[in-house]
C-alpha cells in the first residue's frame, strides 16, 4: 500500500475540489446550452412544418430561375440544424475539458504551494524533534519558539516546547543526583576503608581483630563495587555528552593487560575497530565482559576469547567463553539488573567471586548510549558468546 505524504494528499484534495467544481460548472453550462438550442430549433422546426400548408400543396418553387423542392429543402435544413447543434455541444465539451484540465494543473500547483506553506511549521517541529533525538543531552536546551497566530499548529509547538522543557529539567536533576550520589556514597566508604586499614596495620592488633578487619575490608570493597556499578549504570543510560575517537582493539588489549592472572586459556584476535564514544565507559563495557567470562568459567580447562574487527561498516567486539550451558530462553534475563541464572546463583555462593547481576546490564546500557547494541548467544557445549556492535568511524 502506497503511503503519500500529507503535502501530496492536501495537493490532491485541493486540486480535486477545483476539478470537481469545474466539472460541475461545465455540466450546468452544457445543460443550459442544450436546452437553449432545443428551444430555438424546436420553434424553427415548427415554422417549417406548416410551410407546405401555406404553399397550398405546391411542391416546388422557382427562385432566380432555379427550381427548389420544398420538402427536400426542409429536410436538408433540419439536418443542418441537427449538425449545428451537435457541433456546438461537442465544441462546448471539448473546450470545457481542455479548460478543466488546465484548471486542474494550475490548481494542483497552487495547492502544492499552499500546502507547503501551511505545513512549514510542522516541518520545523519535525526538524527540531529530529535534532533533539540525535543529540538528546545537548538538544534538550533547544526550543521551537514558533511565532504566528494562536492556531492549532502553534498550540502543538508550544506543547512540544513545554514537554522538552520538563525533560530538560528532569535530565538535569538526574545528572545532579548522580554527581551528588557519587560523592555522598563513595566518601563514607573510603573513610571506613581507611579507618579499618589503619586499625589492621597497628602493631599491637590481635589476630582476631586483624581477621575481623580483613572481613570488613572485603565487605567494604564489595559495597564500593556495587555503588560503582549502579553509578555507571545510571550514567550510561543517559546520552554521551563528549565523544572522542576510540579503537575497540586498543581498549580490549588494555583490559586484557590489566586483568588479574587466571588459569583460563585466553586468546585474542584484535583487529582495528574504530568508533567514537566515552573511553571510560567503553573500557568498563569491555572489562565487564571479560570479568564475566572469567567468573562464570569454573570448569577445568576453561577458556575465553576476545575478538575485535570492523564488520559491515560497524565496530564489533565479541567475547566468548566456555562454561555451563545457558538456556536460550534465559538470555534476556542476563541483561536485567540484579538478575542471574538460577544455577549461577547457587554456584556463586560457593565462590568468593560473587557478582551483583549488573555486568551485562551495564554493557547493554553503555552500548545503547553509544548508538549500538549488544546480543548474546549460547554456545554449543556450554558458555556464551556476547557481541557488541557500535557505529564505526
Amino acid at each position: 500500500m502506497v503511503r503519500w505524504s500529507l503535502r501530496v494528499r492536501l495537493t490532491v484534495l485541493y486540486g480535486g475540489l477545483f476539478v470537481f467544481a469545474g466539472a460541475l460548472l461545465l455540466g450546468v453550462t452544457y445543460f443550459l446550452v442544450e436546452r437553449s438550442l432545443d428551444s430555438r430549433m424546436g420553434t424553427s422546426a415548427g415554422n417549417l412544418d406548416v410551410l407546405p400548408k401555406k404553399l397550398n400543396g405546391v411542391g416546388t418553387i422557382e427562385v432566380n430561375g432555379q427550381k427548389i423542392n420544398i420538402p427536400q429543402a426542409i429536410i436538408d435544413y433540419r439536418a443542418q440544424q441537427e449538425q449545428f447543434r451537435k457541433d456546438t455541444l461537442d465544441s462546448l465539451v471539448t473546450g470545457g475539458a481542455i479548460a478543466l484540465a488546465g484548471v486542474g494543473v494550475v490548481a494542483g500547483a497552487f495547492g502544492w504551494l499552499v500546502a507547503g506553506r501551511a505545513l512549514q511549521p510542522l516541518s520545523r517541529i519535525t526538524e527540531t524533534a529530529r535534532r533533539i533525538a540525535s543529540a538528546p543531552d545537548r538538544g534538550l536546551h533547544e526550543r521551537i519558539a514558533l511565532a504566528g497566530p494562536k492556531d492549532e499548529v502553534k498550540e502543538l509547538a508550544d506543547t512540544f516546547d513545554t514537554m522538552i522543557e520538563r525533560l530538560d529539567r528532569s535530565f538535569d536533576g538526574q545528572r545532579r543526583f548522580v554527581a551528588n550520589a557519587s560523592h555522598e556514597l563513595r566518601t563514607p566508604l573510603a573513610l571506613n576503608r581507611a579507618l579499618v586499614e589503619l586499625a589492621v596495620a597497628r602493631p599491637d592488633t590481635v589476630p582476631q581483630t586483624r581477621q575481623l578487619g580483613e572481613s570488613l575490608l572485603s565487605v567494604n570493597e564489595r559495597h564500593e563495587r556495587l555503588i560503582d556499578g549502579l553509578l555507571t549504570l545510571a550514567e550510561s543510560e543517559t546520552a554521551i555528552v563528549e565523544t572522542v575517537p576510540v579503537d575497540l582493539a586498543e581498549v580490549a588489549q588494555h583490559v586484557l593487560d590489566q586483568a588479574p592472572p587466571t588459569d583460563r586459556k585466553v586468546s585474542a584476535q584484535l583487529r582495528t575497530a574504530p568508533t567514537t564514544g566515552d573511553p571510560v565507559l567503553l573500557e568498563r563495557l569491555t572489562q565487564n565482559l571479560v570479568e564475566n567470562a572469567i567468573r562464570h568459567n569454573l570448569a577445568e580447562g576453561g577458556w575465553l576469547s576476545v575478538h575485535t574487527a570492523t564488520v559491515d561498516g560497524r565496530a564489533q567486539l565479541v567475547v566468548s567463553n566456555s562454561g555451563p550451558t545457558v538456556p536460550k530462553y534465559e538470555i534476556e534475563t542476563l541483561f536485567q539488573p540484579f538478575r542471574r541464572l538460577r544455577g549461577e546463583r547457587v554456584r556463586s555462593e560457593r565462590t568468593a567471586e560473587r557478582g551483583f547481576g549488573l555486568g551485562l546490564s551495564i554493557v547493554r546500557a553503555v552500548a545503547r548510549a553509544h548508538g549500538g547494541e549488544v546480543t548474546a548467544e549460547p554456545r554449543t557445549g556450554g558458555g556464551l558468546s556476547v557481541t557488541v556492535t557500535l557505529p564505526a568511524t
